[in-house]
């Protein structure tokens, strides 16, 4: 990596940093500038205008939380071994101590609810993104016999998605110290209501009907 490179990267490292604190429209290029005791011509080089630093950091925060995505994801089974994977590696990536207040792209998809524009439209197409990868773990699960085949795939998706945004609130907004347990609970009861039904094996169940049939005779 280039001596540039590695400029940008601490650039956009300490962004992320301030768009998770400040929101993304209260991060600027003078706020940058000050966190970093950079210059502001310096800055504009590498962005050129406040937009085009907003959406760098949006790609940047992509990033970030892909790489912590493939390192608790690497070798782990298809099926609901995986979406529990992504599940928590995206609540370890809400509470990271380096994102003050939760995820930049999360906080973004509120601050532009209502703007049209590239930005919101780079939100859009992240969120589809994260949407359409859980739907096809889930897919994955009930290919693997692990969840029931009449599953309402999207709407798993939706519950899923609402247990981590609860989080985020509950964890950032509210300071809730029980926040991660309450959303650990909800994933496994939502799965627990989708999950199919294993069988129990044949030598477990000559065991319990001697077992039974040993306490009827101490009983009877």
């Amino acid at each position: 990596m280039s001596k540039g490179d590695l400029t940008r990267s601490r650039i956009l490292e300490e962004a992320m940093h301030l768009a998770s604190r400040d929101g993304l429209d209260g991060l600027t290029i003078g706020s940058l500038s000050e966190a970093l005791s950079l210059s502001k011509s310096g800055l504009f080089a590498h962005f050129g205008s406040k937009e085009a630093l907003q959406l760098a950091v949006l790609e940047h925060t992509r990033a970030r939380f892909g790489v912590l995505l493939v390192a608790r994801m690497h070798r782990v089974a298809k099926g609901l071994a995986s979406l529990r994977a992504f599940v928590n590696a995206w609540l370890d990536w809400i509470a990271l101590p380096e994102l003050p207040a939760g995820c930049p792209i999360l906080g973004a998809s509120f601050e532009l609810e209502a703007h049209e524009g590239s930005l919101r439209d780079f939100v859009v197409k992240l969120q589809r993104e994260s949407r359409d990868r859980m739907a096809a773990i889930v897919r994955d699960a009930v290919d693997a016999g692990e969840l029931r085949k009449a599953v309402d795939v999207a709407q798993i998706v939706f519950e899923l998605r609402g247990i981590t945004l609860a989080f985020h609130q509950e964890l950032h907004v509210m300071r809730s110290p029980s926040a991660r347990e309450h959303a650990e609970r909800a994933v496994c009861a939502l799965l627990e209501r989708h999950s199919v039904d294993k069988p129990e094996p044949a030598s477990q169940r000559v065991r319990s009907r001697v077992a039974g049939h040993r306490k009827t005779r101490r009983t009877g």
